[in-house]
């Protein structure tokens, strides 16, 4: 058994999930109080009359092949930010747990934690080694009460990679002690990933992944959780039945085809090439200071005056993310790589 699962609360370790109604193609449903009609307009592969799947198992396979993990390993939600909502809400118990992140960072870990009464633990990345994870600091001032700490990479918004050697340290010196969330959402922009191999030696590892990015669905809302066997089997008892509709499957299953799978293959080396046009090409603009390394499809830069900057854009219609507000990110503006287009109109609006 996964060392991760005495981790969690025991209400949850204990948790009776909801029986919901059986679900069986191609009979008769009058064993969930729906409507035997579709909606004018309905087209959808089911009909939405009818309640999806309490759990998506088409969807939960071909997700599963397609990330190459094992059976039983991937919990299908609602976005990447439901699954960092369902394990702080498994871990950690109102005000007596705490949860590790490293600012600057996905500021929804500190949302949800918050909400749910856990503490916030802040160990800010180490912006002079190019915002790299402070391993050591980590180790040393976990708590007993510490559950979760959430590791970003590529990072949003600083955009680097953490090395797999510094997840992998985590995991091994936490054993027992803690879960380490690697939180994968622009993986496919980066070189390498070690999701597979992590994985496989370490239990007490939880990795998150979106369609929301390189596969081109965030109207969709649909991410993975992926770890082990039993941890995973007691995280999905907090979901509700149902929670997956049925257009979004829909949705997803034509983006799995080999077809469409291939297309977005293209569309994530064109922006991988547009990034590394736009980083030779930002530092050459006036008031640029900076421009850090990127593995993701944003690129952070440091500006003289990035609220100008910002407003300089906006007044050429494009929206730029003004991030100076930010201690740990003075002067910085995150920029959304875009089409060759766009990103043409954005060099000319910050040229002048």
């Amino acid at each position: 058994m996964s060392n991760a699962v005495d981790l969690l609360r025991p209400e949850i370790r204990e948790l009776t999930p909801y029986k919901a109604a059986d679900y069986v193609g191609g009979l008769i449903r009058l064993n969930a109080n729906e409507t035997p009609w579709r909606p004018p307009g309905d087209d959808s592969r089911d009909g939405l009359n009818r309640y999806p799947e309490p759990r998506p198992a088409e969807l939960t396979q071909r997700l599963t092949d397609f990330y190459g993990v094992g059976q039983g390993q991937l919990l299908v939600t609602r976005g990447s930010s439901e699954a960092i909502d369902v394990l702080i809400r498994s871990f950690c118990r109102e005000g007596r747990d705490s949860i590790v992140i490293c600012p600057p960072t996905f500021g929804m870990y500190e949302v949800y934690a918050r909400i749910q009464g856990a503490g916030v633990q802040q160990l800010p990345l180490e912006r002079a080694a190019g915002y790299s994870l402070p391993v050591d600091k980590i180790l040393r001032e976990w708590l007993p009460t510490t559950k979760l700490v959430f590791v970003c990479s590529p990072n949003n918004p600083t955009g680097n990679r953490i090395p797999d050697a510094d997840v992998a340290r985590l995991c091994t010196s936490l054993v027992g002690r803690g879960v380490v969330v690697l939180d994968a959402a622009y993986q496919e922009f980066a070189e390498t990933d070690p999701m597979r191999e992590l994985l496989a030696k370490h239990d007490n590892l939880v990795v998150l992944r979106t369609l929301s990015k390189a596969l081109s669905l965030a109207g969709v809302r649909c991410g993975v959780l992926i770890g082990r066997i039993e941890l995973v089997d007691l995280l999905g008892r907090v979901l509700p039945p149902y929670c997956f509709p049925t257009t979004s499957q829909d949705a997803v299953l034509r983006l799995l085809v080999p077809e469409a799978r291939q297309e977005l293959a293209n569309r994530r080396a064109r922006i991988i090439a547009e990034r590394e046009r736009l980083m030779a090409r930002l530092p050459e603009l006036p008031g640029i200071k900076r421009v850090w390394p990127s593995a993701a499809n944003f690129i952070l830069i440091e500006s003289a005056d990035a609220p100008a900057m910002v407003a300089r854009a906006r007044s050429a219609r494009i929206l730029l993310r003004d991030f100076s507000w930010d201690p740990l990110l003075p002067g910085c503006v995150r920029i959304t790589v875009g089409s060759p287009e766009e990103n043409d109109q954005l060099l000319e609006a910050l040229r002048t």
